[in-house]
């Protein structure tokens, strides 16, 4: 290692634009040939979904700099406009896709969006009969006046805007009208079939309401029109250190995040200067923020359209993973912890089994009490029904709710409440953390004396996300770690100080620096010329202590492994830097969502489970927890399932190069015309099967 390494400066990679191009790489699968057609059309979807919560969390700092012509510092002018062109080149991607390969494909398949030019005859009269019937009553055009002053429009709404001819009622030239779409209405609708053709045929709301724009001014004419939506700043701000109720500062701020600052503005793309000028000064919004969309403003819907489309051919067939091969079904797992743990990878092998776990403890009348973390559960959660007839039958049930887990907070609310409700015992964790370890621990009578069972996760306890991502979940007896547990609950409880642990790390006290120290432990270990590794997988990497520490490694002679889905801010690959650090993102049918460490140093491996990415949010700001696995075959598994057959990946694997970009791992590992290999794909079918259920 140089003697100026400590010193040197890092070029670490911009966050924001790694978000983006890891959009840019969930975009690829739309344009995969060998993906389903409605699959293609969903990952569109996607991207527009992530998009939103991009400028729902991400861009107020860089906008708010750009008003006040900030020069210097992490968010400037330049950050903005750099930030602004990236997203409007990977909008014109996405739109390019959607006209150009995904609606004639559909088209061929006999699937059609039907404008209003296109419509015969009797398609008009049935369009016409349901904007009368189910829309028009519910519009309500505002004239702007000043009486009617420019409404409030809420975060991600359909709206048009409208320019008129003449006058109004009362003699008046006011030219400019808003229409809200109500979210209530169906974004696609399905129109009868023509006579002697099976092919389905859809309108969206968009272009319906477009088509009878005139019936709501009678009197008058539309002369331009638009549809348009506005993207807010949407990241909850509650100083918990001033509230008194958490909760109830909460609601209210719920209530507000639907109007919080305007920043982004997507009109169609045939939106007169006129228009959009006027609604950019509305919303005090800058040339940049104006998104010219040829197509619905919102792709998001697009899923409403795929859901009404029965044809399997044309999406991925159904997986069901496999009961977990540690268990056996309708053995007691009280019985089958105490003869060591149990590794379930999800969704390979079936989340079932954890709420089996968990019904089981509710059920059992030696089970004395309960205690769970609960982050994400999903709009209908069988966990929490089960918690609740936990509390009925007499359990003690402790549940930790993260009241700010994002965009789910108004969920986590009501949960909270119908918990509350039959008298389960709820906290809300620690002032200024978010609770995010996933934990569940069971206390039961044994035999005079009490024993603890527990559940730890890298995911979240919800059923259907479960499906969909790959996590693992970890069920054990051991005592030296569901003492541990034992001790976190009582410290978010009653926030005492933490008792000291015996094998769980735990952030925000001794994660981050346990995480740096088993690296600096590598990088000496290369020094002195023994056999060291790092193999980190997880979904981002954005703590530059954590990242610089990794970089000194390298240079140290560690070789490292880093699989990464989403923001990495590690350059990879760099001459002089990081030749020894390699860094790939796995973009799938399922989404990456395991993290998995795994260091050796002097040829001994230690391998951690957590619920943590290397973030500094993560690190500093949040309960989290990694748990170390020691058994030897249960080390081997997860290194082979979770690491090397990832790191074999070259169809699904994006890899990251020194100038920054990413690009498609290599096919056939130096084989000529060797099939691709999908690491995803692979243990599908190891572990379950692609069948109707």
């Amino acid at each position: 290692m140089s003697g100026n390494t400590h010193s040197q400066k890092i070029p670490f990679l911009d966050r924001d634009h790694s978000i983006l191009a890891f959009n840019a790489r969930v975009m690829d699968w739309a344009r995969r040939p060998d993906v389903p057609l409605l699959e293609r059309l969903r990952y569109l979807s996607i991207v527009s979904s992530n998009l939103d919560e991009f400028f729902e969390v991400r861009v107020a700092p860089h906008l708010t700099a750009h008003h006040a012509n900030e020069q210097r510092g992490l968010y400037t002018v330049h950050s903005y406009d750099t930030l602004s062109q990236r997203v409007h080149e990977l909008v014109a991607q996405q739109y390019a896709i959607y006209n150009d390969e995904l609606l004639p494909l559909l088209e061929r398949k006999g699937i059609r969006l039907v404008p209003h030019s296109e419509r015969n005859a009797r398609q008009k009269r049935w369009v016409k009969d349901y904007f009368v019937r189910e829309v028009q009553p519910l519009l309500l055009p505002i004239g702007l006046d000043p009486a009617h002053p420019f409404p409030q429009v809420a975060n991600k709404s359909l709206n048009f805007i409208v320019r008129l001819t003449g006058k109004d009622a009362f003699g008046r030239e006011n030219e400019v009208a808003i229409v809200k779409v109500p979210r209530i209405l169906p974004r696609f609708l399905q129109m009868p079939p023509v006579k002697g053709s099976r092919q389905l045929h859809f309108v969206s709301i968009s272009s319906l309401i477009r088509s009878h724009l005139n019936d709501l001014f009678p009197g008058r004419q539309v002369t331009e029109f638009s549809q348009f939506r506005v993207t807010r700043h949407s990241d909850l701000a509650v100083d918990e250190e001033e509230v008194k109720n958490l909760r109830t500062a909460l609601r209210k701020g719920l209530q507000q995040r639907h109007f919080g600052q305007a920043l982004r503005l997507e009109v169609s793309a045939g939106c007169s200067d006129y228009l959009a000028r006027f609604l950019l000064d509305q919303f005090g919004l800058p040339e940049q923020a104006l998104y010219r969309v040829p197509g619905p403003v919102n792709l998001v819907r697009l899923n409403q359209l795929i859901d009404r489309v029965d044809q399997p051919s044309l999406r991925f067939a159904p997986y069901q993973g496999a009961w977990p091969v540690q268990l056996t079904p309708g053995q007691s797992f009280f019985d089958r912890l105490k003869q060591g743990d149990v590794l379930i990878h999800q969704p390979y092998e079936a989340f079932d089994a954890v709420l089996a776990f968990l019904r089981e403890a509710v059920e059992d009348p030696n089970v004395l009490a309960i205690k769970q973390t609960i982050y994400r559960t999903g709009a209908r959660s069988e966990l929490m029904e089960l918690l609740r007839e936990a509390v009925r039958r007499g359990k003690e049930v402790t549940a930790v709710v993260e009241l700010k887990a994002r965009f789910d907070e108004e969920a986590n609310i009501s949960y909270a409440e119908r918990l509350e409700s039959v008298g389960a015992q709820v906290v809300y964790g620690v002032v200024g953390l978010k609770t995010h370890a996933k934990m569940l621990l069971v206390t039961r009578r044994e035999e005079g004396q009490l024993r603890r069972y527990a559940h730890l996760s890298t995911g979240n306890y919800n059923p259907n996300t479960a499906r969909l991502y790959t996590d693992l979940s970890y069920l054990t007896a051991d005592d030296a770690l569901t003492a541990d547990l034992d001790q976190i609950f009582l410290h978010l409880a009653s926030q005492n100080r933490l008792s000291r642990l015996n094998k769980v790390l735990m952030a925000p006290f001794h994660l981050h620096k346990a995480m740096i120290d088993r690296v600096d432990a590598a990088a000496a270990a290369a020094r002195e010329g023994k056999d060291a590794r790092i193999l980190l997988k997880m979904n981002a990497l954005t703590d530059e202590p954590m990242a610089r520490a990794l970089v000194l490694a390298s240079q140290s002679g560690v070789k490292i492994d880093l699989i990464v889905r989403g923001a990495c801010i590690l350059p990879a690959q760099v001459p002089g830097l990081t030749e020894n650090i390699r860094v790939r993102s796995v973009i799938g049918r399922l989404l990456e969502h395991s993290r998995v460490f795994l260091f050796r140093v002097a040829g001994e491996d230690e391998l951690w489970l957590s619920s943590a990415d290397w973030m500094n949010r993560n690190m500093l700001r949040r309960v989290e927890l990694a748990w170390p696995v020691t058994d030897p075959s249960m080390r081997h598994r997860l290194v082979d399932e979770c690491i090397h057959t990832y790191l074999h990946d070259n169809r699904d694997a994006w890899l990251l190069n020194a100038d920054g970009q990413y690009q498609p791992a290599p096919a056939g590992g130096g084989r000529q015309r060797a099939a691709p290999v999908s690491a995803q794909a692979v243990l599908m079918a190891r572990y379950g099967s692609a069948r109707v259920t």
